[in-house]
């Protein structure tokens, strides 16, 4: 394969996002206002189409086109049952939780998930671990991503897996550091239709390959197992079901998601993005899940010395012609790229917003626009360095700890947002201690292993939360009634 060709599309897309980045940072100056909800939310101005498409992209990332696909590829269309959950995210997050969070940052100036915890349990204690949490669990997902586009990268462009995180890493961290969330928002939207293009060429790829959808069946069927739902036994009913918590109903507790909520326009942007997210989401992730069975019709083995990570990358490289490998691999790069450039913003604004603005020395002159500019500048090209040091030695498969940051952020935040935001007598004492709990024992699980019948260890962190959150609730200080006013002005 030439290298070189594959590379100019590529090349193009790059430079295309850092463009992108450079003109949001533009746009945002001109912009009048606060600084921190134009930098962090967008001034909340997002139209239904590039909101949509800023929460699949944040939603679908490298684990959702390689992660993901090679573990079909393994276990056959028992995973893509699995994947199916993730459909209806779009509309869970957006249709139960969105409205009410946006309704209550309009009231209160919130732009992160963190001052909606702050308002809702006045607790500065809930609210620095809650800071806390989002910058830990956020950095192990940021270097799963650099991991999965570095190696596909350097696959690509024939180079070191260092040179190519590199190159990866710097680009990403870059436009997200310039354009803060409009920039990421625009970028989001671009990688969004990447994905889907990108989509499409692999599954050209697979089915030119393998001789026609017919004869990839015929092949697969040879292995019967790979058509059961189940996967002839290697996918439990458990685990299935605490997959789809996992997965699905506990997205409720994603603070990237959850965040992008407070950016939109109007009503009328949120039911449409509601329909444009459910529909492109769906077809992202049934789809790349689809074509990772059907790429067992075209590659048999493992590559030597890999993981089911390497499927894709090798089908792209090896299977597709030239000039359709550099578009293929842009797809793939867009959802982590995209997945990225969400988390280091919202990482950044975590350490800006939540800790350091509010806990500064009081006698210091408050800071102007662009002296919070340049800060939040170089704190997120920070975090994203750090993030991309620590990917110098990846995971073994990616999508484990993706979902293990998945499983960290539900346990912390799933109770402490759907309870408080529809249960008055939800209060401080109980998100407290749902959360520490949640996340120590969900980790704890995590590292001893605990066999739970097949079951996902995310039952643990979201069962032992819950009890932790009614105990606390029922035992602790009742909330003071100008907080039930603001989050519950219907009761009164």
């Amino acid at each position: 394969m030439n290298t070189m060709f594959v590379l100019v599309p590529i090349f193009i897309f790059l430079v295309t996002l850092l463009a992108v980045g450079f003109f949001a940072r533009r746009k945002a100056k001109s912009v009048s206002g606060n600084f921190s909800s134009e930098y962090f939310i967008g001034s909340r101005s997002l139209g239904g189409f590039v909101f949509a498409m800023t929460f699949v992209a944040t939603y679908s990332s490298v684990s959702s086109f390689v992660g993901g696909p090679g573990l079909a590829w393994e276990r056959g269309f028992g995973w893509v049952y699995y994947a199916t959950i993730q459909v209806v995210s779009v509309m869970m997050v957006m249709g139960v939780v969105g409205k009410k969070i946006a309704i209550i940052g309009r009231k209160t100036g919130a732009v992160t998930v963190v001052d909606i915890v702050r308002a809702r349990y006045s607790s500065d204690a809930l609210a620095n671990i809650s800071a806390v949490v989002v910058v830990v669990f956020f950095t192990a997902m940021m270097v799963a991503q650099y991991s999965g586009g570095a190696n596909l990268f350097a696959a690509a462009a024939d180079l070191d897996y260092r040179a190519g995180l590199a190159i990866f890493a710097l680009v990403v961290v870059v436009y997200t550091a310039m354009g803060g969330y409009r920039g990421v928002a625009l970028t989001d939207t671009i990688c969004a239709v990447a994905m889907l293009l990108g989509m499409v060429v692999i599954g050209f790829a697979i089915t030119r390959s393998g001789g026609g959808l017919a004869a990839i069946m015929e092949k697969i069927g040879e292995e019967p197992a790979r058509l059961e739902i189940r996967s002839g036994g290697a996918l439990s009913v458990p685990f299935l079901l605490s997959q789809w918590l996992l997965c699905g109903f506990c997205t409720l507790g994603l603070p990237h998601s959850l965040v992008r909520t407070l950016s939109y326009r109007d009503s009328r942007s949120l039911h449409r993005a509601m329909i444009y997210g459910t529909v492109v989401i769906g077809l992202m992730m049934v789809g790349m899940h689809l074509l990772g069975v059907l790429s067992r019709g075209v590659i048999t083995e493992l590559p030597p010395g890999k993981t089911t990570d390497a499927i894709m990358p090798t089908l792209i490289v090896q299977r597709l012609p030239t000039m359709l490998a550099g578009f293929a691999i842009i797809g793939t790069l867009a959802a982590t790229m995209s997945t990225v450039s969400s988390l280091l913003i919202m990482a950044s604004s975590a350490i800006i917003k939540d800790l350091w603005l509010r806990y500064r020395p009081k006698h210091k002159k408050e800071p102007d626009d662009r002296q919070l500019r340049r800060f939040s500048v170089l704190v997120t090209l920070i975090i994203g360095i750090v993030s991309m040091l620590i990917a110098v030695k990846p995971p073994s498969v990616i999508v484990w700890i993706n979902l293990f940051a998945f499983g960290g952020l539900q346990s912390a935040f799933f109770w402490t947002f759907l309870l408080g935001l529809f249960w008055k007598k939800a209060n401080a004492t109980g998100a407290l201690l749902a959360m520490v709990g949640g996340v120590v024992s969900y980790c704890l699980a995590m590292a001893l292993k605990l066999p739970l019948g097949g079951s996902h260890q995310i039952v643990i962190g979201i069962g032992v939360a819950f009890v932790l959150f009614m105990a606390g609730s029922l035992l602790g200080k009742p909330n003071d009634e100008k907080t039930l006013r603001l989050f519950f002005p219907e009761s009164f």
